[in-house]
């Protein structure tokens, strides 16, 4: 089963629980900066639709609050993240890497360790 699309908020959540493996609520809203913190309630609701969505799931209660741990791997969000943005380009990869180059993203050593990673793949594939 693919990975649960996530929205942008859904993502920073994430990546809260990635880095600390299990959190509360509040704990969640805590680790947002605190100028562009979203509501308590905000992070709340966002969390039991994504325990929905089988992304988060709740290990235990503590006392009045529930302790959340991520549900899918980081990979498993990312493949899925840059699969939708390679559909946005009809699956070509080329103007992706058009614009990590031009916007200097991409450095010598990512062109590098990509060969590396297709010459590997395709010993694979022929394996």
């Amino acid at each position: 089963m693919p990975a649960a699309k996530l929205s942008k908020l859904e993502f920073k959540i994430m990546e809260t629980l990635w880095a600390k493996s299990e959190c509360s609520i509040r704990e969640i809203q805590e680790s947002f900066p605190e100028k562009k913190r979203p509501a308590y309630t905000t992070i709340q609701t966002t969390v039991y639709r994504m325990e929905a969505k089988s992304v988060v799931r709740r290990l235990k209660k503590v006392g009045n609050f529930h302790i959340f741990a991520p549900a899918i791997s980081r990979d498993s969000a990312q493949r899925r993240l840059m699969d939708d943005l390679l559909a946005l380009f009809g699956g070509r990869a080329q103007p992706v890497m058009t614009h990590l180059i031009e916007s200097g993203k991409l450095s010598l050593d990512d062109v590098k360790e990509a060969e590396r990673l297709l010459r590997n793949l395709s010993k694979e594939r022929e394996s």
